[in-house]
């Protein structure tokens, strides 16, 4: 019996990408090609309390799973996954050998007992069970051992190292696999999931095989080009080929590589995963993945200010993700107060009486260059551009609330004509400093859209009338932007649209705003 296997959890892991939504014929073929591959075991998706659908990899109970499985197994073994306090073990159906073989079991450092309860309940029905604690580099070495002595009272069919942050390193592998080997059961399989944060799970698998002792049995965890919650897993196709190479595998890697070129690569395409600096800055710090997101999610955030919010994480927060915790940090972090009154004043009287011009960095102040030459040539507006500086037209003043596109402009700007926002006062020399906290939040919330605070600095040194070009709105498929570097940067799409809309509507009622150039953003005539 060889000693090191490996499990292929596509099906369940990449799931995140496309909500589990592969379709019926794709989750066929990808477990034939895998049983093809004689890859050791196919986790065929999630065990959960769910509304079954046939095109999805989420399940109910194993008669939900067996017009998935194909007649002919060879040696593969199949198995699902249970967050055990997502699904009602009650509906599983005790093993009879005709779909899954395992089922392993997540849970928490906070709920152990609930989470070896419920393994307890999945060994009883006739299941192999595999114990996969989240986020293992988050125990302490007492915390690991106590957990270790209640599994070997369980006996389940395998215990998991799981790196959920990806932020394992050797050292951390040596000294886990070192607990684990020498106070774990020996009879008991040892697993490995590995993330991709620091683009280290190829190099720590191999890490893992040398140091494995022969006795021991042991499960490697990858997916197909390493699909998964980005930034993704191991690669199956790489360490396929790696144990074939080193340690006498017999798995046919080419099964493998059809079923990426027919499925797997296109699916990419939806989410694609791999390396993030975000992600890497967030295993630096063992942090749970969606503090990440919802920093990316913002859009208006350079990766050293990414790391710095991140460094500030209390350690019980680290974890479990608590949203209303990082919102506050956020703001926290971009709410420099200042007190702005005598800027404010300088302004209202300079721009009393004046037409205002503002100057959005959307594609329309390109296409409709001579409408907009021939209204500054006719009005001779005060021209204020939004975090950007536009080569096609002469600014009075550029109003900048935005780390990323400041950082774009920051060689070639004026600092006499640049106003900014009090969250780029450590990254930039200007004297001109408005309020932050004062043009992004209101009763409504939070809008930190460059464009709709400049029309809040408006309102507030009371101008009337505020004409704006290029602020036309995200469409799919289009270009957005003057300038190519911006469609790099995050947008929320539709839901930024609508948001943007009602905002427009509100200033409305304070300030005459008049588009002169095609708007999304623009209602007045519906």
């Amino acid at each position: 019996m060889k000693s090191n296997k490996l499990l292929d959890c596509t099906l369940r892991d990449g799931g995140y990408i496309n909500n589990w939504n592969f379709g019926i014929h794709t989750i066929r073929d990808i477990i034939k090609e895998l049983v093809n591959s004689k890859v050791d075991y196919v986790e065929v998706g999630f065990l959960r309390d769910c509304e079954y659908d046939c095109n999805k990899t989420l399940f109910n109970n194993c008669a939900e799973i067996a017009p998935i499985l194909p007649d002919k197994r060879g040696n593969t073994m199949f198995t699902a996954m249970a967050l055990h306090n997502k699904y009602d073990i009650s509906k599983l159906e005790p093993y009879d050998g005709k779909t899954i073989d395992a089922i392993r079991v997540t849970f928490h450092d906070y709920d152990i007992d609930e989470g070896l309860s419920f393994i307890q309940k999945a060994i009883e029905k006739g299941y192999k069970v595999f114990c996969n604690p989240i986020n293992i580099m988050g125990y302490s070495d007492e915390m690991i051992l106590q957990l270790l002595k209640k599994v070997n009272e369980l006996q389940p069919y395998a215990f998991s190292i799981v790196d959920t942050f990806g932020s394992m390193m050797k050292s951390d592998l040596q000294r886990i696999y070192s607990l684990v080997e020498n106070n774990l059961d020996k009879s008991i399989i040892i697993g490995l999931h590995l993330h991709e944060n620091l683009g280290l799970s190829y190099s720590l698998s191999q890490e893992f095989i040398a140091m494995k002792s022969f006795e021991r049995q042991s499960v490697i965890d990858a997916s197909m080009l390493g699909m998964g919650r980005v930034p993704g897993n191991l690669c199956l196709e790489l360490i396929m080929d790696y144990m074939n190479r080193s340690q006498g595998g017999t798995y046919d890697v080419n099964p493998v590589l059809d079923g990426i070129d027919d499925h797997i690569a296109q699916l990419k395409q939806i989410e694609p995963w791999g390396y993030n600096t975000a992600y890497a800055l967030s295993a630096k710090y063992n942090l749970h993945r969606n503090y990440a997101e919802f920093l990316l999610g913002k859009g208006r955030l350079r990766a050293k200010q990414i790391n710095q919010i991140l460094a500030s994480i209390e350690e019980n927060k680290k974890t479990a993700y608590d949203e209303a915790y990082i919102e506050d940090l956020y703001e926290g972090f971009q709410n420099h107060e200042v007190d702005d009154s005598e800027l404010l004043c300088k302004l209202a009287d300079k721009w009393k009486g004046k037409t205002i011009l503002i100057l959005a960095p959307g594609s329309s102040i390109a296409d409709q260059k001579d409408a907009i030459e021939q209204f500054i040539k006719d009005k001779k507006p005060v021209i204020i551009s939004a975090n950007f500086i536009p080569e096609l037209y002469k600014q009075d003043y550029v109003f900048c609330s935005n780390a990323m596109r400041y950082s774009a402009m920051e060689d070639k700007c004026d600092l006499k004509k640049l106003l900014v926002t009090s969250n780029l006062t450590d990254i930039c020399g200007a004297k001109n400093i408005l309020n932050y906290a004062d043009l992004c939040l209101d009763d409504k919330g939070k809008c930190d859209n460059c464009v709709i605070m400049l029309m809040k600095l408006l309102c507030k040194v009371g101008m009337v009338r505020v004409y704006v070009a290029g602020f036309d709105g995200y469409q799919p498929r289009k270009c957005n932007y003057i300038d190519s570097y911006m469609t790099n940067q995050h947008t929320k799409g539709q839901e930024e649209n609508i948001r943007n809309t009602g905002y427009i509507s509100d200033i409305r009622k304070k300030m005459e705003v008049i588009f002169l150039t095609q708007s999304l953003y623009d209602k007045s005539g519906e």
